[in-house]
């Protein structure tokens, strides 16, 4: 019998025979080498090679010499695989108890999984207790889950005689001659896998919701209905994830940017969110912070264009790449776009005029409107919206001038990353994706020099293979807030396209010309996204020098109206945005409001503190001792300071 060498995670090298299954090779070693391997004892899967790019079912048969690693559930590769896994379970509880329901696609998405299904009568949230309950029972029957290849067209043949029209769609779009089908009981997928051994190590999970969707996300298409769930290892990582989830609810930036009088979303501009006059501070303040960066930065702000012939991205290729997320009209028979993005019309900005090696770099930043076509369904609050600004920004310069740039940038977010209290950040590159412009000389230029510049700063970084732009690659920094959830704010690309599809160029020092590099940089992103995710992340307590209201003061008595007044005026006269509640309410009420609507200092004055001319501030809703007018006000205006600026 032929035999192979497999390379266990500890360095041992056992020989095994060929055809030996990866899970039975690991329970094999985890007995020999005894009880400190007993973690890996039951894996969900397996890992083959040193790169770690295959997992596989733990029944895949080993066929040649390999490196084997175990995957336990609780790892990331692990909880995809039980994602996935009860994706499939889930199916599998809806035919059971709903038969008519045609399956499409249940993939694995953050934190969990969803699966569309055509029925006719629809699913409610009434109906996930019961497929829950069922799924309970199918994970007790513990079915083992077996692969098989088939040839394409028997896999078709098969799912046509089921009734399901939809995977028989699927199938008949894949190029490759064979399908892998994956079973369990009387239940049957076309999936590449890979999943766990049986039902039974499908260990926590619940649904949690349900929603429409559109075949192959297309509103040309029919109507499903999408169930969501999450599986986790256990059913501690379960509650304590259901916990988040409630505690999310609790601060969705929808809801309290009602409570707040932050925003709102009407159906006369889907997508397009109205910003309330407190709204208006917070953003307004935000790009007046950015501003204030640019100064010391050596950004200059331009205006540009929102509506362009579409010659323009024509140019750029975003026309190609883009063209149906764009706003388009025809006049006088041109067709025009409203612009999606900046960087097109910053190109034809730098090339209005000459430029020496000595003007360089130049640093375009642009606050202009930005509109993209979302399709309805993915609109979001803020966080997904149809029109944005960024805090956008385009440098051009020579390639000697390219790494201080970067560690420019790389110093921005820091510093802005610090004004917020970011401290749990991530950091990507981004590389080159199958379909590109540009030259690839100049795109592996591109991602050493980004490369080079986290590794000068220090990063731990994260390699995303493919996941770059069409025009360059990308750093991306990811904050992690308080919900554990993940968001890309600040990201820089180093164009490797349009410079040269604009003929760009400039006057080294030789007297030759020559193309200059661009970078597209952003920090914060779309301030619409950026003010949702602060919101959330900060449960609507906003830093004292963003806050919307900064100081309320409210009078005991009608008696202490006229000095309240003057106490907000005082605090005005400072800088800070202050207001005195003079309404005919007890104090309690207005404390209590004061506080549900996230105000940072409240200042309570009656006639004793009229008398005194002080100030009774209250900190997280308790009395504090009184104290002087000026001191209160003093006080209250340094620590609203705008980080790096003046309140």
């Amino acid at each position: 019998m032929t035999e192979i060498s497999v390379t266990f995670e500890d360095g041992a090298v056992e020989r095994v025979p060929a055809g030996t299954e990866a899970g039975e090779a690991i329970r094999r070693h985890a007995e020999r080498d005894g009880a400190g391997r007993r973690r890996a004892a039951r894996p969900v899967a397996a890992r083959l090679d040193a790169d770690g790019s295959t997992v596989v079912d733990l029944t895949r048969p080993l066929v040649r010499d390999c490196r084997l690693t175990p995957v336990a559930a609780d790892s990331r590769d692990g909880l995809d695989v039980v994602r996935h896994s009860a994706a499939h379970l889930m199916a599998q509880a809806v035919k059971r108890l709903f038969p008519e329901t045609q399956i499409t696609i249940g993939p694995v998405i953050e934190n969990g999984f969803y699966y569309d299904f055509k029925r006719p009568d629809g699913f409610a949230s009434e109906d996930l207790p019961r497929i829950e309950e069922m799924m309970r029972a199918i994970v007790a029957e513990d079915l083992p889950v077996r692969r098989e290849e088939v040839p394409r067209d028997e896999a078709v043949r098969r799912f046509r005689e089921m009734g399901e029209h939809y995977k028989v769609e699927i199938i008949e779009g894949i190029p490759e001659d064979t399908v892998s089908l994956y079973h369990q009981g009387e239940f049957v997928d076309l999936c590449r896998g890979p999943h766990v051994p049986s039902t039974g190590c499908i260990p926590a999970f619940r649904l949690t919701s349900v929603a429409g969707a559109y075949w192959r996300g297309d509103a040309r298409n029919e109507q499903l209905q999408r169930i969501y769930g999450t599986a986790w290892a256990s059913e501690q990582e379960l509650e304590a994830y259901l916990k988040r989830l409630e505690e999310a609810k609790q601060r969705d930036h929808r809801r309290l940017g009602q409570v707040l009088d932050l925003f709102s979303l009407h159906p006369i501009s889907p997508g397009s969110p109205f910003f309330h006059p407190k709204g208006a501070v917070v953003y307004n303040t935000l790009v007046e912070y950015i501003r204030g960066l640019y100064a010391r930065y050596g950004y200059t702000e331009v205006i540009t264009p929102l509506v362009y012939k579409t010659e323009l991205w024509k140019t750029s290729g975003h026309y190609d790449a883009f063209r149906d997320d764009m706003f388009l009209m025809t006049i006088e028979d041109d067709e025009y776009g409203v612009k999606p993005m900046n960087c097109p019309g910053h190109c034809y900005l730098f090339a209005t005029r000459k430029h020496s090696y000595r003007d360089l770099p130049v640093r375009y930043a642009d606050f202009s409107r930005l509109h993209r076509f979302e399709p309805s369904g993915t609109l979001a609050g803020l966080v997904r919206v149809r029109s944005m600004a960024q805090d956008d920004a385009h440098i051009y310069c020579t390639p000697q001038q390219l790494d201080d740039e970067l560690e420019r940038f790389i110093a921005m977010t820091r510093e802005v990353y610090g004004a917020f209290g970011f401290d749990r950040v991530e950091v990507t590159l981004q590389t080159r994706p199958e379909k590109f412009l540009g030259r690839l000389e100049l795109w592996n230029a591109a991602e050493a020099a980004l490369r080079r510049a986290l590794e000068q700063a220090g990063y731990a970084v994260t390699v995303l293979e493919g996941q770059g732009a069409f025009y360059g690659p990308k750093i991306g920094f990811d904050f992690r807030d308080v919900l554990e959830r993940s968001w890309t704010l600040a990201t820089v690309q180093i164009d490797c396209a349009m410079p040269e599809r604009f003929g760009l160029r400039y006057v080294t020092a030789e007297g030759t010309e020559a193309t200059p590099v661009m970078l597209h940089r952003a920090v914060l992103g779309s301030l619409e996204r950026f003010i949702a995710i602060l919101v959330e992340h900060t449960a609507g307590r906003l830093p004292l020098w963003l806050a919307p209201v900064q100081v309320r003061v409210l009078p005991v008595s009608e008696k202490a109206a006229a000095y309240a007044t003057r106490v907000a005026e005082a605090c005005t006269a400072s800088g800070l945005r202050a207001e005195a509640d003079l309404r005919n309410e007890k104090l309690g009420y207005k404390v209590r409001e004061a506080q549900v609507e996230k105000v940072p200092v409240i200042a309570v004055v009656g006639e004793r503190e009229a008398a005194a001319n002080t100030v009774a501030p209250r900190g997280d809703g308790a009395p504090q001792a009184a104290v002087p007018l000026e001191a209160f006000v003093a006080r209250v205006a340094g620590e609203a300071r705008r980080p790096g600026g003046v309140a």
